[in-house]
């Protein structure tokens, strides 16, 4: 027999989803105001094709055990189930009398579409789904004039500024307190998040430059804070040097919220233009969820119909040449390398590789978008794909196609003493500055004496710069033509 959510003592559910954390936590704010059961449900079916990625799966492995030790420090556990949220929730909720089910709001278009299917069905037991926002700005917030959303960053990251300092952070609970969770969990073992023998362990290296959880978090924050964040508008550019927040993956998890950043950076001793200039690019995180929001359809089409005419020709070896960092561009193979090793790349770099992919090589760009999804610990559905798009000049506020990306300028430019190239590519680290992103165009006897082999040891570039740019304009022309 089910429990009755009718009493005032009811519980409450607490669901995790992208917001593992205590601080900041509004869904927990509200429902550690009674009972409390939180629950974390791996819901693949669900998500269908946008499930986590296999390197999101060993953050989230790794997070999930941080927030469970965590939730054990107020008294508390965290309930694991493995299956559909649609059934599982409302089951869950009849199961311990929950009168709420309390979670933060996702912008992803399949699990709005779950949510709606869950509140129907809380509702129909007099139950109800609570969600609360997590984000910066709400996107029926920060709308235009006419009241529609902005397709411009400009004018929405000043109206984002205009709004001044979101409220500050709601402190985490002293204790929680917990509910006994019924029969059905299951262990973190069992959700099977890590790689398994006998495939590689590719992630060997992610822990090297990681932790994952809300300690990691504001331990990374923190860093930033002190070591970058002063030299940021210029550090933020140069690959070989830790001038980045590496954030990221710590924001898409739900481990740290856009407000607690916003607020420690505000608070910085760091010059006015810096904390402006890292914050334009938290307000372009927001962006990229806001358009997501309003444009479900973006992780699939493009935004730009006449695109659906561009004329890509996918060439699996070329892919995996460009996966495998064996492109022949020192700087595009150093940031495909890197991803591989530690599950994340510099975003220079992602802009760099990016464009190589779909305009020198025209790969479609959602293959590139499905690679990022899988490979990167901070893949994001509203930030992979709106840069994505971004790149591929079919997305809001994009760059355009015929702005084609020099690699070999972009590494010189960016990494020009060669700190990031020799690192990610051992096998050219002999070469001089002048070469080291030229390699094709080095004498036979630097090369020689580099111990470097075109075509063996490194490979030949797999276009010729003029040749990829001028194919890419005669494409972006014909799509043009087609769409009349």
């Amino acid at each position: 027999m089910s429990a009755s959510p009718s009493s005032s003592a009811s519980p409450a559910i607490l669901w995790f989803r992208n917001d593992l954390r205590l601080e900041d936590n509004a869904a927990l704010h509200a429902a550690s105001e009674g009972k409390t059961l939180p629950v974390y449900v791996l819901d693949d079916e669900a998500a269908g094709r946008w499930a986590v990625g296999a390197a999101g799966r060993w953050w989230l492995h790794h997070s999930l055990k941080a927030l469970a030790e965590a939730l054990r420090r107020l008294g508390s556990g965290l309930l694991l189930l493995r299956g559909r949220a649609e059934t599982l929730i409302p089951q869950l909720a009849r199961e311990i009398g929950a009168a709420a089910v309390h979670a933060a709001t996702l912008a992803a278009p399949w699990a709005r579409q779950r949510d709606a299917a869950i509140a129907k069905a809380l509702q129909a037991g007099g139950r109800r789904l609570e969600l609360h926002d997590s984000s910066l700005v709400r996107p029926d917030v920060v709308v235009t004039g006419q009241g529609k959303p902005y397709s411009v960053y400009t004018p929405f990251a000043r109206a984002v500024m205009k709004l001044g300092d979101p409220p500050p952070p709601i402190p985490a609970p002293r204790r929680l307190d917990g509910v006994k969770a019924p029969t059905g969990g299951i262990s973190l073992d069992d959700l099977a998040l890590l790689p398994r023998r006998p495939e590689p362990d590719w992630a060997a290296g992610f822990s090297s430059l990681w932790q994952p959880g809300e300690a990691g978090a504001r331990d990374q924050l923190q860093r930033f804070l002190n070591d970058a964040l002063a030299e940021y508008p210029d550090g933020r550019n140069r690959p070989g040097e830790d001038g980045s927040s590496r954030l990221s993956p710590h924001l898409h998890w739900g481990e740290i919220s856009a407000r607690q950043v916003w607020h420690a950076v505000r608070e910085s001793e760091a010059p006015a233009s810096a904390a402006d200039t890292f914050l334009k690019e938290i307000i372009w995180r927001e962006f990229s969820h806001n358009i997501l929001w309003h444009h479900p359809g973006l992780p699939e089409a493009p935004l730009r119909p006449e695109y659906t005419q561009f004329p890509y020709n996918r060439n699996i070896e070329a892919q995996r040449a460009w996966q495998r960092g064996r492109t022949g561009y020192p700087i595009v193979d150093a940031g495909m390398r890197q991803l591989w090793r530690l599950g994340w790349m510099h975003n220079r770099v992602r802009m760099i590789v990016a464009s190589l992919f779909v305009k020198h090589l025209l790969q479609p760009w959602q293959d590139g978008e499905a690679w990022f999804w899988d490979t990167l610990v901070d893949a994001d559905l509203g930030n992979n794909s709106f840069n994505w798009q971004w790149v591929a000049g079919s997305g809001a506020d994009a760059s355009p196609f015929f702005r084609i990306f020099n690699p070999v300028l972009q590494g010189e430019k960016f990494d020009p003493k060669g700190e990031y190239v020799r690192t990610f590519v051992p096998e050219l680290a002999q070469l001089p500055d002048r070469w080291l992103h030229r390699p094709w165009e080095a004498p036979a006897e630097v090369l020689r004496e580099a111990g470097v082999t075109l075509g063996e040891t490194y490979p030949e570039p797999i276009v010729d710069h003029a040749t990829g740019r001028a194919r890419a304009l005669e494409a972006l022309a014909a799509m043009k033509a087609r769409a009349g």
